[in-house]
């Protein structure tokens, strides 16, 4: 049966409908919404995306989402220099700088251990986070990857690679459900998680 939809309504459809959590229903919303804002709003909404494509990379220090070399939480010099958190992704990174109770820096491992779907260490920004500690400058690390099974066995790799370099491994404290995702948690909670972060012990 053919569409009574003109072919780029259609094709709008259809790539929105390729977006994590967007089903048909929901894309042919947004693709009536597009049609709606008009010439101006639709062109600089299409000129937003292509930008992002375009522009965004990764800092080269802590592989955040960065338009220069450095992102900006790296480039910002009252940034405490001796702790650094490590998270899953740029996502959590905003979930706990909405805290507004941690004022170290950063390193993104873009992903977690998962043997199941073929994620080892060399999948991950394993070596880079390993490198960035050998200078001896980081006192602390927090590792703040989501309380669930490959979350957990994530932390505890790292902190078992750690450990010989003397640095001391925290965990953010209970507070954070188990099995649960930093990216959804209230901000409430999480600043209490990180001011009550426990030793990790391996």
């Amino acid at each position: 049966m053919s569409s009574t939809l003109p072919p780029a309504l259609e094709d709008l459809i259809q790539e929105l409908s390729r977006l994590p959590g967007v089903g048909p229903k929901t894309a042919q919303r947004l693709a009536f919404h597009v049609l709606r804002l008009g010439p101006e709003r639709a062109q600089a909404l299409a000129g937003a995306i292509q930008a992002v494509t375009e522009r965004i990379g990764y800092c080269d220090r802590c592989h955040n989402l960065a338009e220069e070399a450095l992102c900006a939480i790296c480039a910002a010099p009252r940034r405490d220099q001796s702790v650094i958190c490590v998270v899953e992704s740029p996502i959590h990174l905003l979930a706990i700088e909405r805290t507004g109770e941690y004022r170290g820096l950063y390193f993104v491992l873009h992903g977690v251990l998962s043997p199941i779907d073929g994620i080892g260490p060399d999948e991950l920004r394993v070596k880079e986070l390993m490198t960035r500690l050998s200078d001896g400058a980081v006192t602390e690390l927090i590792l703040a990857t989501d309380p669930n099974l490959e979350g957990e066995a994530t932390a505890t790799y790292l902190a078992r690679l750690v450990k010989p370099l003397g640095v001391r491994v925290t965990r953010p404290a209970s507070g954070l459900p188990v099995g649960g995702d930093l990216e959804y948690a209230d901000e409430v909670t999480l600043g209490r998680a990180f001011q009550g972060r426990r030793m990790l012990d391996v």
